[in-house]
């Protein structure tokens, strides 16, 4: 099982992540929710591009097909991704995935499928999105890692620079966030303060 960063910021314009990339991130997720077809092309060519020129590892969420045919090698889906995406084909071609979970029936669902990671969420409360879920905690973070065993796990959900370190003491490998970079008002400090802390963990 490969390694993953442990610094995973989520972002929604290739924009950020050619922003992120020179100062040492070396796995970003692009999640766009709302573009066209072209639009979305676009950006997905433009992050893998800017990712394999920093030797970075990018990461398309949902837009699985589109990742597909831009060469990508990662792949982020949600439980309402899997009843579309041709995990097959994916396989076929050597596309990593990851998935997210949110509770046991959908870990169970996401371990029949042998995927590169589990994502876990919202540890915490988030202010991104509705969400379904009441917030995991970080004794959920164990339970999921007792559960999965040497596959990576990732947590995910109003996670902070503060809260890191509570998330991979409870038994994190990987902290995902959005919020704490994309809305802070100097991302380019925050994102080198996200690296000191979690630099020598990868």
């Amino acid at each position: 099982m490969s390694r993953l960063d442990p610094f995973y910021p989520v972002v929604d314009s290739a924009a950020w992540v050619q922003r992120l990339l020179p100062l040492g991130t070396k796995l970003v997720q692009l999640r766009i929710k709302h573009a066209t077809q072209a639009q979305l092309q676009t950006e997905i060519h433009a992050a893998l591009a800017a990712c394999r020129a920093h030797a970075a590892q990018l990461v398309v969420n949902d837009h699985w097909q589109l990742a597909l045919d831009a060469g990508a090698d990662f792949v982020h889906l949600g439980q309402e991704d899997l009843e579309d995406a041709d995990l097959p084909a994916l396989r076929r071609h050597r596309v990593r995935v990851g998935l997210s979970t949110h509770d046991d029936a959908e870990l169970e669902r996401a371990l029949s499928l042998a995927p590169d990671y589990i994502a876990l969420g919202p540890v915490y409360p988030t202010t991104l999105k509705q969400m379904p879920w009441s917030p995991q905690g970080l004794p959920r973070i164990g339970e999921w890692k007792r559960k999965i065993g040497a596959l990576p796990l990732v947590a995910i959900g109003g996670i902070t620079l503060q809260r890191a370190q509570g998330c991979f003491d409870a038994g994190a490998d990987v902290v995902a966030l959005v919020s704490d970079i994309t809305r802070h008002p100097d991302p380019e400090a925050q994102t080198k303060a996200w690296l000191q802390a979690t630099r020598g963990r990868a």
